[in-house]
């Protein structure tokens, strides 16, 4: 089932398995050693999928940064990755966006490595790579 929430509106169980999903992949798994929480997390809209045990196994953060709009901290569950819940994730964010916010481009910085699965959602690389946290990365545009 999928949810979308406010910090303020996730209960102790969902941030806590928010948290841990997200380290194990970004800190653990991808060995960069970054304060995983940031000002972010307290504006964003919060968008997960749980199975049904309950468990959250796809996640993302949407915020709104200056004139256009931001996702990032995109992740599946290493048990549930190649089965497809990465586009849904993506499509889930994109309705949100075209639903709460009509219109506004959205501009990500996406790891290199997925770059071709948002190209598929109509996302267009800008710029240069470049290195954040370790890891290669590319901006990448949507226009609602």
């Amino acid at each position: 089932m999928w949810s979308r929430k406010k910090l303020t509106e996730l209960n102790p169980i969902e941030f806590y398995q928010i948290l841990k999903l997200r380290i194990d992949t970004f800190v653990v798994e991808q060995e960069r050693i970054y304060h995983e929480l940031d000002e972010k997390d307290l504006e964003a809209v919060h968008v997960y999928h749980a199975n049904e045990k309950g468990e959250i196994d796809a996640y993302a953060r949407v915020f709104e940064e200056g004139e256009h709009l931001v996702f990032g901290r995109v992740v599946t569950a290493r048990s549930v990755q190649g089965q497809g819940l990465g586009g849904q994730l993506i499509r889930e964010i994109l309705q949100l966006c075209a639903e709460k916010w009509p219109g506004k481009e959205i501009e990500i910085e996406a790891q290199k490595q997925v770059a071709a699965l948002y190209e598929k959602y109509g996302f267009k690389s800008v710029g240069q790579p470049f290195i954040f946290e370790s890891t290669p990365h590319i901006t990448m545009i949507y226009k609602q």
